[in-house]
């Protein structure tokens, strides 16, 4: 398949990148910084910027689906207007080239209790909430999406960890998916197992998913 990745040089992003790779799909990554990240077998790479998107269309033209990473920066005063801002660019311009959207959000949104969302929760992180917020706002904009936009969001575990790649994960919807001794974990690498899994069979369409140990 041919697959446009947004923040390809990011924590999950470069992870599904080489997972991608590895599968031998042909990737287009879409970079601010085009020099950020050296081309090789498999992989091109064109600049683009989800918050100046008039690119944005013409970057998806001809690929199968597009994977977006989007982070805009856990240091960023306005990460969360900068967050929706892109990713509604990166939204409207899948729309518009007819591609299949596969968005990498959040634990946050993830219900702990009935009617509780894990960003609610007293002990969730400050540093992390308004990223955190931004992405429970983008999924609930994409459930709403009248257009037929063919998406799905994938929710990280609660702890996402540097680590091998098993190629093994379990698989949830709204609610983390815990292991016998209450862990709720995976490796980056596994995630990103679980996400071109997910492009090559989709089983989530127009939906939610997680995915943990």
């Amino acid at each position: 398949m041919h697959i446009a990745l947004i923040g390809a040089t990011g924590f999950v992003g470069s992870a599904v990148l080489e997972e991608l790779l590895t599968r031998g799909h042909q990737v287009r990554a879409l970079q601010r910084n085009p020099a950020s990240l050296a081309t090789r077998p498999g992989l091109t790479v064109q600049a683009a910027d989800a918050l100046a998107p008039q690119g944005l269309r013409a970057a998806l033209e001809g690929v199968d689906a597009v994977v977006s990473a989007y982070n805009a920066g856990w240091g960023n005063p306005k990460l969360y207007d900068d967050f929706l801002q892109g990713s509604e660019a990166i939204t409207a311009a899948a729309r518009a080239a007819a591609v299949r959207l596969l968005v990498v959000g959040g634990a946050g949104s993830l219900y702990v209790a009935p009617g509780q969302q894990l960003v609610d929760s007293p002990q969730f992180p400050a540093e992390w909430k308004a990223g955190a917020l931004a992405a429970r706002e983008l999924l609930r904009r994409l459930q709403a999406d009248a257009s037929g936009l063919d998406w799905s969001f994938v929710s990280p575990p609660m702890h996402l960890e540097r680590g091998e790649r098993t190629g093994r994960y379990r698989l949830g919807t709204d609610a983390p998916v815990f292991d016998a001794e209450g862990h709720c974990r995976l490796s980056v690498a596994d995630l990103a197992v679980a996400i071109v899994d997910e492009i090559e069979r989709p089983a989530h369409q127009r939906q939610r998913f997680t995915a943990a140990y």
